[in-house]
């Protein structure tokens, strides 16, 4: 049971392209990549996290400037959210994940983050920015991926 775990994460830790679910109006098309894709995989389950609403935040220019949302969706059956941004500019975003709905909708009624920040810079907009959620009811993992 633990190999198949392992192999299931491991499969999902490649980049595959997907179709993008619940797009926001300002998402771009099916058939153009995001500069900013997620995925996240419940570790404990050791399958995708499918249906999390995903929000995706740009900080104002100026350290004192509020968070703006700019997008938002919802993660596929794959565990994958594409479709976030048509273009992207230098600056520091925020992804928000709504862990509580997921944990909600399986019957995890004990966990301990509802919801997970994650805060990146980004410094060269002509690249493209992958930022996977790894998932558990006490924690959770992140890294920079492809």
């Amino acid at each position: 049971m633990h190999s198949s775990r392992l192999s299931v994460i491991g499969s999902h830790l490649k980049h595959r392209e997907s179709p993008v679910v619940s797009p926001s109006p300002a998402a771009m098309s099916a058939n153009r990549t995001s500069p900013i894709t997620t995925h996240i995989l419940d570790t404990s389950l050791g399958r995708p996290a499918a249906d999390v609403p995903v929000k995706l935040f740009r900080k104002g220019e100026r350290i004192d400037q509020e968070w703006s949302q700019i997008s938002s969706g919802q993660t596929n059956s794959d565990g994958r959210c594409n479709g976030l941004l048509n273009s992207l500019e230098a600056g520091v975003y925020k992804l928000t994940f709504e862990t509580a709905t997921y944990f909600n909708k399986n019957g995890i009624r004990q966990y301990f983050y509802p919801y997970v920040d994650i805060v990146f810079e980004i410094h060269d907009p002509n690249q493209h920015y992958h930022v996977p959620l790894l998932l558990n009811p006490f924690g959770y993992s992140t890294y920079r991926g492809s």
